[in-house]
């Protein structure tokens, strides 16, 4: 217990140059978020709400008079679905730790803080502090970029002299580049593709966004097993 705080702080100054990022993307969606409209309330409340930067991109995107909360739902949950691997893969760090300290440490895990303490759990010297504190330093970072972004965003009157229009693309094109495992990825990508592609020409709204996603999962789920094909391969007695 007489730890926790200066694991914390060890967490925190482990993200500082990831949380300078975070801060950077953050005033993008903030500028994008005053072109539609949002308050600095509405804008804290979904950084403490949801807390997931890829999602609130989307969230943003989707922002109108006429709130599609069900589309929009779905799309965060599909986006986000990849935190279950990420809990899965935290669930040494968490052994036979409570319930409530699950769910309150859960809550600020974003793919930075979660890369960072994988790296130290390598090395043996990972806590769950050391992940929480992560945790808050970079949504105090994010929290701040929104701000600035959307408190300056209203004196952006025409973003796309900026290019700022095409932040939205460019930052889930970063992402994407980041996810690229492999051949393994090329399957479920091109499903995914074509998927999203027929559901933007057939259907309303922003449906391709969950028909792209849930395509590109459900082929990846029925592709071939990869520990599969590596235990097969360790079998093969060597010669």
């Amino acid at each position: 217990m007489k730890h926790r705080k200066p694991e914390m702080i060890r967490g925190a100054r482990a993200n500082v140059p990831v949380a300078a990022s975070a801060m950077a993307y953050g005033s993008v969606l903030g500028v994008l978020a005053a072109q539609k409209g949002l308050s600095w309330l509405d804008m804290m409340y979904m950084n403490t709400a949801v807390f997931a930067g890829a999602a609130q991109f989307v969230m943003v995107d989707m922002w109108s008079n006429h709130m599609p909360i069900f589309e929009m739902t779905l799309a965060v949950l599909v986006i986000n679905l990849r935190y279950l691997l990420i809990g899965a893969s935290l669930g040494p760090l968490f052994s036979g730790r409570g319930l409530l300290h699950k769910i309150g440490m859960m809550h600020l895990v974003a793919d930075e803080n979660w890369a960072v303490t994988m790296s130290e759990q390598r090395n043996g010297t990972a806590t769950t502090w050391f992940l929480f504190g992560g945790g808050i330093f970079l949504y105090l970072a994010w929290s701040s970029g929104t701000l600035i972004g959307l408190l300056g965003g209203g004196f952006i009157t025409r973003p796309e002299d900026y290019a700022l229009d095409f932040a939205f693309t460019a930052v889930f094109t970063a992402l994407a580049v980041g996810l690229w495992r492999g051949k393994s990825d090329v399957l479920p990508w091109i499903v995914a593709g074509v998927a999203a592609l027929l559901a933007h020409k057939f259907l309303p709204g922003k449906w391709y966004i969950v028909a792209g996603g849930l395509a590109g999962a459900i082929s990846a789920m029925l592709g071939p097993c990869e520990i599969e094909e590596v235990e097969e391969a360790e079998d093969v007695p060597s010669y």
